[in-house]
């Protein structure tokens, strides 16, 4: 029974699980991004988010236990001071998992584990605002380029007229 188990160890023991772990979350914050399989990603994701809450909390007591299940200064101080500020406003996912296809060795399904950056934001902002005059003078331009569409249906529609007036005659 799995009662109260609640991370896989990827067919290691418990302790070779724990510090993986501990080098991958290490990885993800020196570098913002590393490349893993998809079940080590999925697994990481709770272990960072956990990591990265600890940082937004900022108190002694936090800082302390992030340096106990990280067991590396730098990487909870740049998690502390740079990471988690990022994230004070949001509720949590600061994870996002990207699948990258498969290992040629052995087929496993990779992915890219990285933090969620707010460029996405910002890609939104980038686009160009539409004014109203412009706005205006593309639905004129709209309305002129229509009008002749128009005219070309009514020529149309007397052509058939015409042309049905001379089968009538010829019959």
């Amino acid at each position: 029974m799995r009662h109260r188990v609640l991370s896989k160890r990827m067919g290691t023991d418990s302790d070779h699980a724990k510090a993986n772990y501990r080098n991958l979350a290490k990885a993800l914050i020196k570098n913002g991004k590393i490349k893993t399989t998809l079940a080590k990603a999925k697994n990481l994701r709770r272990f960072v988010e956990k990591l990265v809450t600890l940082g937004k909390k900022g108190t002694l007591h936090a800082r302390r236990l992030a340096v106990a299940r990280l067991d590396d200064k730098k990487a909870v101080r740049k998690l502390f001071d740079e990471i988690a500020p990022k994230y004070k406003d949001r509720p949590g996912g600061y994870t996002r998992i990207v699948k990258a296809g498969f290992r040629a060795g052995d087929a496993a399904p990779m992915a890219y584990i990285m933090f969620v950056e707010e460029e996405i934001e910002k890609t939104s902002k980038d686009k160009k605002e539409v004014k109203p005059k412009e706005v205006e003078e593309l639905k004129e331009k709209l309305e002129t380029e229509i009008k002749p569409s128009e005219e070309v249906k009514e020529a149309n529609k007397e052509e058939e007229v015409s042309s049905e007036q001379e089968n009538i005659e010829k019959e």
